[in-house]
């Protein structure tokens, strides 16, 4: 029933699920090929790139690669972290979260297949998610330029976006969906990667998507560094 439940909430936190210690038939490939084969992220790095110029009525070559990278990171940390975080609020456990137990189907425009192994109660979700994927894909994105100062705050967005989604999706989960996420964005590679004033939470960075656009002229995210500049 959690899974149905979890589902229900969103396309970021809609997962399938698959049995501990097995690999699900293809299209399903193992997220640790990110890590294992450095050909696997760039090719998405670059398929980001060309979406993003594309958007923008552009050739890929006008999109810096850092940004794409950049993108590619944020929409890879938030799509692991956000049915984790809905799982734990909703007391069913923590699914494990280490690359080589998630299967993914690697396309673009929204949030891509996922399927975890089943949760547990055993596991807990900041070990989970802080010594499992988010160092693994910080280390492996910094090769394209991204600064260890915006990967931290991708993941600090990708966090708090999971809580605001959630929120909405599910208000009566609004007090556990927060403390959950008060919880994971106090962890010390996070501290001073956001800032939260009056209930309000800023990143103290920019995931660069402005960048993206005709003239790095785009849009900021709504928790943007940048957005009281503008």
């Amino acid at each position: 029933m959690t899974l149905d439940q979890v589902v229900a909430l969103g396309p970021f936190f809609a997962h399938e699920q698959h049995p501990s210690g097995t690999a699900p038939a293809a299209p399903w490939r193992s997220m640790s090929e990110l890590l294992d084969d450095p050909a696997v992220l760039e090719d998405r790095v670059m398929t980001t790139r060309a979406y993003l110029a594309a958007a923008g009525g552009q050739e890929p070559e006008a999109v810096e690669v850092r940004v794409a990278a950049s993108i590619t990171h944020l929409g890879l940390v938030a799509r692991l972290v956000s049915p984790a975080l809905a799982t734990a609020v909703l007391d069913a456990g923590v699914p494990p979260l280490a690359l080589e137990a998630v299967y993914w189907q690697p396309v673009l425009g929204g949030a891509f297949p996922l399927s975890l192994a089943p949760p547990s109660k055993s596991r807990d979700l900041t070990t989970e998610i802080f010594e499992g994927p988010v160092p693994a894909l910080n280390q492996a994105t910094e090769r394209f330029s991204v600064s260890d100062h915006i990967l931290r705050g991708n993941v600090a967005s990708a966090i708090n976006g999971a809580r605001v989604a959630l929120t909405n999706a599910a208000p009566q989960l609004a007090g556990r969906a927060a403390e959950t996420a008060a919880g994971l964005l106090a962890h010390p590679t996070l501290r001073e990667a956001h800032t939260i004033t009056d209930g309000t939470f800023r990143r103290r960075s920019c995931c660069l998507i402005y960048r993206a656009a005709p003239d790095h002229a785009g849009a900021l995210c709504g928790d943007c560094a940048l957005a009281g500049d503008r």
